[in-house]
């Protein structure tokens, strides 16, 4: 009788990591790693040698040095005997804010765009295309200076509110002041107030704090009660009504928490030559905000129409054969099949938001592209260090950006049963 043996297995040889595909991808892949790291050994060391040359070297110590300039837009306090570090978070802060202001506001316009363009009002539909087709078709720095140069000549100076019969009036209930300087708006002030926490690199208002902890927790106990009423409705087929809770809920805690701390608007008041008290937004952060939000809606829109188009057309009229009226069934039915198409393409309009707020610079914004690739810049000659903090700061936040995008766009996906 014969016996099979299994056959001798064969030692590791080096041609193995050439010639074995269970080893090829790992030799392939670091080769490849080495390569790179060389690669950036070696243009570490030319950068090195060359700034040695030229009687310079690789240092980020002139972030402590004193700045010597003035922001006209900020966030936090900030003054020209600060540090450039300093200068740095106020355009960082400057830059955050205009590009989380362009994102809401051209969400909500490219949203409308977008269903209008599928109206079935031939006219309303023209005339979205004309809208996303034009401003979409024009740089949008140019956009920007036009906004600018706009509010700069056509709206009126501070002089013209005073005196018994002014030619400029303010609006919103006397709240409001649209200049050629800005726009001034009511500030919020607290006459009890709970003070400040200083954290190091600015002060966080204790206020304001207390209001996100109120609201966040006012949003749990909402949707904690909607949640109790499903499970009573899926139990008993009746669902009890819960509006004038739900409204209690989010309404009184806050305007207690409101009441308690003395809160109050600050309105802008003319004295002298210009505005004092309120908040100023500059024609700058104003212009910027518009033209960019207008701007980029466009491409919103046209995302958020290719993902009505991709729904099927029976599941429209499903929603209405079931009683739905046609808005009802957009909002409800079209518009959340919808999402799983217009996310993506939406991460990447985010990320072109963040980036095109360098282009502050045209009318005078000071963002993170004027203060650290600009003024610092200039004053240091530090240009290597800036442009290495420059790119890795707006590589930061688009990789933030992008992961949280990532992340809702993963909670829009079809779960298997």
């Amino acid at each position: 009788m014969t016996i099979a043996m299994d056959p001798p297995k064969a030692g590791f040889r080096l041609s193995m990591l050439l010639y074995d595909t269970r080893y090829r991808s790992i030799t392939i892949q670091v080769i490849f790693m080495v390569l790179i790291v060389v690669f950036f050994f070696w243009l570490y060391e030319n950068v090195v040698t060359n700034l040695k040359a030229a009687g310079k070297d690789f240092s980020f110590a002139f972030l402590w040095q004193r700045s010597g300039y003035d922001i006209n837009q900020m966030l936090v306090q900030y003054s020209s005997d600060s540090t450039h570090a300093r200068a740095l978070l106020v355009g960082l802060l400057n830059t955050l804010f205009l590009a989380l202001m362009t994102c809401i506001l051209a969400t909500v316009i490219g949203l409308i765009a977008g269903v209008l363009r599928l109206s079935k009002n031939v006219l309303v539909a023209r005339l979205m295309e004309i809208y996303v087709e034009t401003f979409r078709n024009v740089p949008v720095v140019l956009w920007i200076v036009l906004v600018n140069a706009i509010m700069a000549v056509s709206m009126p100076e501070p002089k013209e509110f005073r005196g018994e019969n002014p030619s400029a009036q303010m609006i919103f209930f006397d709240s409001v002041a649209v200049t050629n300087r800005g726009i001034y708006v009511p500030e919020p002030l607290f006459s009890r107030s709970l003070g400040n926490t200083d954290i190091g690199i600015f002060l966080i208002s204790n206020d304001l704090l207390a209001i996100i902890a109120v609201v966040l927790a006012s949003i749990w106990a909402y949707r904690r009660l909607q949640a109790n009423a499903t499970a009573v409705q899926n139990a008993t087929g009746i669902r009890p009504v819960t509006w004038w809770k739900g409204l209690a809920i989010i309404v009184l805690p806050l305007v207690a928490l409101l009441a308690a701390t003395g809160f109050h608007l600050g309105y802008p008041e003319l004295k002298g030559f210009n505005f004092v008290g309120g908040v100023q937004a500059r024609n700058s952060l104003v212009a910027m905000w518009l033209a960019l939000s207008i701007y980029s809606a466009t491409y919103i829109a046209e995302s958020v129409r290719a993902g009505i188009l991709a729904i099927s057309r029976g599941q429209t009229e499903a929603a209405l054969a079931l009683g739905l009226q046609p808005g009802l069934a957009t909002r409800l039915v079209v518009l959340p099949q919808a999402m799983r198409v217009v996310v993506p393409p939406l991460i990447s309009q985010y990320l072109s938001i963040t980036k095109n707020t360098s282009l502050a610079l045209a009318v005078g914004y000071m963002d993170l592209r004027s203060t650290l690739g600009g003024i610092t810049m200039n004053q240091t000659g530090r240009e290597l260090e800036c442009m290495l903090l420059l790119m890795g700061t707006y590589l930061t936040i688009s990789l933030l950006t992008s992961s949280l995008m990532n992340v809702y766009n993963a909670s829009l996906k079809l779960k298997e049963r």
